[in-house]
C-alpha cells in the first residue's frame, strides 16, 4: 500500500507540473547585429518585419514565384525584413535608411528602440543617408512632426528629393500613390524646416569611408552606399532587390514598386556581378535580418551566403 500510495503521489505531482508549464512566448527579438568592417563598426538594426504578397508584387508569373519560394521553404505572404544600418566610423555615427516608423503598420517601427538596445541614442546620430524615399525607408525619421534624430543631417539624391517632396507631384498622384508622397513629405519635414536636409547629385564622398553610388531605377534617385575601411568593403543596396528566393537565381525579375523596371533590373544585374566578382560584403533592406552577406555566382544566377554570426570582438 505504501508503494502504491507513493506512485499515485508522484503521478499527481507530474500531472500538476505538466499543467503548470511555462506559456509559449511566441515572439523573438533580433533587434540588432554588430560586426566590424576594418576600423568601422557596422550595426544592422531591425525595424521589424511585414508580410508581403510577393507573388502579386513581382513581375513574374505567380506559379514561378511560388515554386521559387517553395525551394527556399517559403510561401506567400513572405515575412519580409526591413533593415537599416548604423555605421560608426570613429568620428561620425551614420544611419543608412530609417525604417517605416508608423507608416507601414504595427509590425514595423522598431528602429529607435533597437538603436537604443544596441547601445546608442538617437541624439548621437550625426548623419542619415536615405537610399530612396519610399515610406519604409523614411518613416522612422520623425514622429508626430518632430525629428527622431534632432542632431542629424539627412541626405538623399536630388532626383528623389525633387520627385517625392514636390507638392505638385503629390497633387497629381493617383489614389494609390498619394500615401508615398505624403509619407515622404511628413517624414522629412522637420529636417527640411530646420535646414538639416541636404541633397546630393551623382557619385560623391559624404564622410570619409562612405561613398554614394547612383543606382537609379527603383526610384528616380535610388542610391547605393559603399562603406569601406582598411580594404574591407560593404555595399548597402537599399531596394536594389526585394525577394532573395526569386531575384538571386533570376536577377531579371522586377517588382511593381519600381519606377523604371528596365533600369532597376540593369542596376541589380550590375551590382550582383560586381559583388560576386570582387567578394565584398553586401547588405540590403529586405534580405532576412541582418541582411548582410556575400554573393557567389551560381549557374545563370547567384547565391547569397549570409554573414556568419559574430559577437564583433574586433579584429
Amino acid at each position: 500500500m505504501h508503494i502504491r500510495g507513493t506512485f499515485c503521489a508522484l503521478a499527481l505531482a507530474f500531472a500538476t507540473a505538466a499543467s503548470a508549464a511555462a506559456p509559449m512566448a511566441k515572439s523573438s527579438a533580433p533587434g540588432f547585429f554588430r560586426m566590424m568592417l576594418g576600423d568601422f563598426e557596422v550595426t544592422a538594426i531591425s525595424d521589424g518585419t511585414v508580410d508581403l504578397p510577393v507573388d502579386e508584387l513581382l513581375n513574374e508569373p505567380k506559379p514561378e514565384t511560388q515554386r521559387a519560394l517553395a525551394r527556399q521553404f517559403l510561401k506567400v505572404p513572405v515575412e519580409t525584413s526591413v533593415n537599416a544600418y548604423l555605421v560608426n566610423t570613429g568620428s561620425k555615427l551614420v544611419l543608412i535608411d530609417a525604417g517605416a516608423g508608423g507608416l507601414f503598420g504595427p509590425t514595423l517601427g522598431n528602429l529607435v528602440a533597437n538603436i537604443k538596445a544596441a547601445g546608442y541614442q538617437p541624439e548621437q546620430v550625426d548623419e542619415i543617408y536615405i537610399t530612396h524615399m519610399h515610406p519604409d525607408h523614411v518613416g522612422g525619421l520623425s514622429t508626430d512632426g518632430k525629428a527622431n534624430f534632432p542632431n542629424a543631417v539627412v541626405r538623399a539624391d536630388q532626383h528623389d528629393a525633387d520627385f517625392w517632396l514636390s507638392a505638385d507631384n503629390l497633387a497629381k498622384a493617383d489614389k494609390d500613390s498619394k500615401g508615398f508622397f505624403q509619407g515622404a513629405q511628413a517624414s522629412l519635414a522637420p529636417y527640411v524646416q530646420a535646414g538639416k536636409f541636404q541633397a546630393f547629385d551623382g557619385d560623391t564622398d559624404l564622410v570619409p569611408g562612405v561613398r554614394v553610388h547612383a543606382s537609379h531605377g527603383h526610384t528616380k534617385g535610388h542610391t547605393t552606399y559603399f562603406v569601406e575601411s582598411r580594404g574591407q568593403k560593404l555595399a548597402l543596396w537599399g531596394d536594389l532587390m526585394h525577394v532573395a528566393a526569386v531575384q538571386f537565381p533570376k536577377p531579371s525579375v522586377t517588382i511593381k514598386f519600381d519606377t523604371d523596371n528596365k533600369a532597376a533590373a540593369a542596376q541589380r544585374k550590375a551590382a550582383y556581378a560586381d559583388a560576386a566578382k570582387n567578394g565584398y560584403w553586401v547588405g540590403a533592406a529586405h534580405l532576412a535580418f541582418p541582411g548582410i552577406g556575400h554573393l557567389t555566382a551560381q549557374g545563370n544566377g547567384y547565391a547569397f551566403i549570409p554573414v556568419n554570426y559574430t559577437v564583433a570582438r574586433g579584429k
